[in-house]
């Protein structure tokens, strides 16, 4: 149940982490901001959003490595359950069936047939 739910939560860290990444502008931007080019006049400010989104940036990234370091350590420790198609060889029970000894399908049910077959 644990690993399920680390599974989750680690595919929507992955998730807000790269549209974090995606949002966030470059280092040259910012010269431009500070001269009063464009986007001084965002929600945080010049240097606000900058320091918000790189805090919240490095928060997921640090949460992303946890939970990968925790789901790779309860993977090792898992064991591995064998599948029904891993080994298609025929039973053993067939396998040492000798080929002198027929089974009992291959005698004939009845000799009625070998007396009725002769023409007269």
């Amino acid at each position: 149940m644990l690993y399920q739910v680390l599974i989750v939560v680690y595919l929507i860290v992955a998730l807000v982490l790269v549209g974090f990444i995606l949002i966030q502008q470059g280092k040259g931007a910012d010269m431009g901001a500070s001269f009063g080019a464009g986007s001084s006049a965002t929600v945080f400010g010049s240097g606000g959003s900058a320091n918000f989104m790189t805090k919240t940036t490095a928060i997921f990234a640090v949460s992303f490595f946890v939970i990968s370091l925790i789901l790779g350590n309860l993977t090792t420790q898992q064991t591995k359950q064998n599948s029904d198609f891993e080994n298609l060889s025929a039973p053993a029970a067939e396998q040492t069936q000798s080929a002198e000894a027929p089974a009992a399908t291959d005698v004939p049910a009845s000799d009625s047939k070998k007396e009725n077959d002769i023409p007269n």
